[in-house]
């Protein structure tokens, strides 16, 4: 199995030092993909000192001026974020979320976003993560450099991929995923859900918005796991027949 599916994406990174570190710290761990959202100039004499050895990880980072083009191409998004929160969400230790990552990387592109040094993922950036991860880390200081967190990130992921190498754990030799539907896909299927909603009443409630939570729990419950075409399609045709109905047209 390939790690070439799983991509380290930083959100406007604000030191070069960091994605260079960053940059060495996932080829440490046999790793290629990283990718930037609206970074600081991060070709620099200190970003190329830190990339010590993964200069070609550094200088073929992808680039964004949008967080949702870092994203579409890819089935399943983590965030990683040390931020509790009911608007946040379901969180897991790096642990499960690593196997989350390593079972769907199989067979699918998987994005592991990371925040801003200051901070994190903003609300919006979020919602768009079907996961949230958190590092285990003490409450006296548990916040990491972007660059640490990077590393242990890949770390707990490589070690993965080295049991299935070793064959030393039984238990991931019989692991099965399938080819999940990118997110672009799942965009076009949750505006369509949220085109039905109101024709089945879902509106306002006083000031509580009833639709925008209904999408919010059906985004991370999809996030979660994500689709596979027939299940895509046969959603699309749920949403068919319930419109028809509504409209009087079957």
């Amino acid at each position: 199995m390939s790690k070439s599916n799983v991509y380290y994406i930083l959100v406007e990174p604000k030191e070069g030092g960091n994605v260079g570190a960053s940059a060495r710290a996932i080829k440490n761990m046999g790793f290629g993909n990283l990718c930037l959202v609206r970074p600081c100039d991060f070709l620099t004499d200190e970003s190329r000192r830190f990339a010590h050895g993964a200069m070609d990880v550094l200088e073929g980072c992808a680039v964004y001026d949008d967080f949702g083009d870092a994203i579409r191409d890819k089935s399943i998004v983590i965030g990683m974020s040390r931020r509790f929160g009911a608007t946040r969400g379901v969180r897991r230790p790096l642990a499960h979320g690593a196997e989350f990552a390593f079972d769907a990387a199989q067979f699918n592109k998987v994005a592991i976003v990371f925040g801003r040094e200051d901070n994190g993922l903003l609300n919006e950036e979020v919602r768009a993560c079907g996961l949230l991860v958190y590092i285990p880390s003490s409450e006296a200081q548990p916040s990491l450099n972007l660059a640490q967190a990077v590393m242990v990130t890949a770390y707990e992921l490589a070690c993965l991929y080295e049991n299935i190498r070793d064959k030393s754990h039984d238990n991931f030799a019989s692991r099965s995923s399938h080819e999940l539907v990118t997110g672009g896909g799942l965009e076009r299927l949750y505006e369509r859900i949220s085109r039905l909603l109101p024709l089945l009443g879902y509106g306002f409630r006083g000031s509580e918005n009833l639709a925008g939570g209904i999408m919010r729990n059906i985004r991370r419950l999809i996030g979660r796991t994500g689709l596979t075409q027939w299940e895509l399609n046969m959603l699309y045709g749920i949403c068919t027949q319930v419109e028809g109905k509504i409209k009087g047209e079957l």
